[in-house]
């Protein structure tokens, strides 16, 4: 599901639980009374369908909380959109991509930037994990801890290039 900026927002769990502005963060409970989610969202246009964090977030979270104080999440520092990859670039660059995600602005002082990511670079893999989305990397970096080394793959006029960078924190 896409956020009203556009964001991804996954691992999720819908319901139709009756859930009222103001009283999200009750728990959402099975039929034997177990918790299993946090009620937190509801779209009100939409025939009362509501939204629930999965326990399991929401004991990493907490955990987190305890321990730090606050949710460290990894991040790159860059704007890109998913580009789609023709046959003669895939034989070309030897990938099986059927996309990738093109860069279009590196954020300056970012990890991105200190590697070298280039607007109109093309992202294909990091970490040998192929990325054939924005999504793709949100999901990846959203997995690793601030300060994880990435081996970056780009496509870039006409070569293939690894570029090393360090997964920065998000602000």
């Amino acid at each position: 599901m896409r956020s009203q900026t556009g964001r991804l927002i996954e691992n999720i769990i819908q319901t139709d639980a009756a859930l009222n502005p103001g009283n999200s963060g009750g728990p959402l409970v099975d039929s034997r009374g177990r918790v299993v989610g946090i009620n937190t969202a509801i779209i009100q246009y939409a025939q009362g369908i509501c939204f629930a964090i999965p326990i399991n977030t929401a004991r990493w979270v907490a955990g987190l909380l305890i321990k730090d104080g606050r949710i460290k999440r990894a991040y790159l520092g860059i704007l890109g959109q998913n580009k789609p990859m023709n046959k003669f670039e895939l034989r070309r660059y030897g990938i099986s991509n059927a996309s990738g995600v093109e860069v279009h602005q590196v954020v300056k002082d970012s990890p991105a930037e200190r590697a070298g990511i280039n607007a109109g670079d093309v992202i294909v893999s990091i970490n040998e994990n192929t990325m054939q989305s924005v999504d793709d990397i949100h999901r990846y970096l959203a997995k690793v801890e601030v300060g994880t080394k990435l081996n970056i793959k780009v496509l870039r006029e006409g070569r293939r290039l690894e570029l090393g960078a360090q997964a920065g924190e998000a602000g």
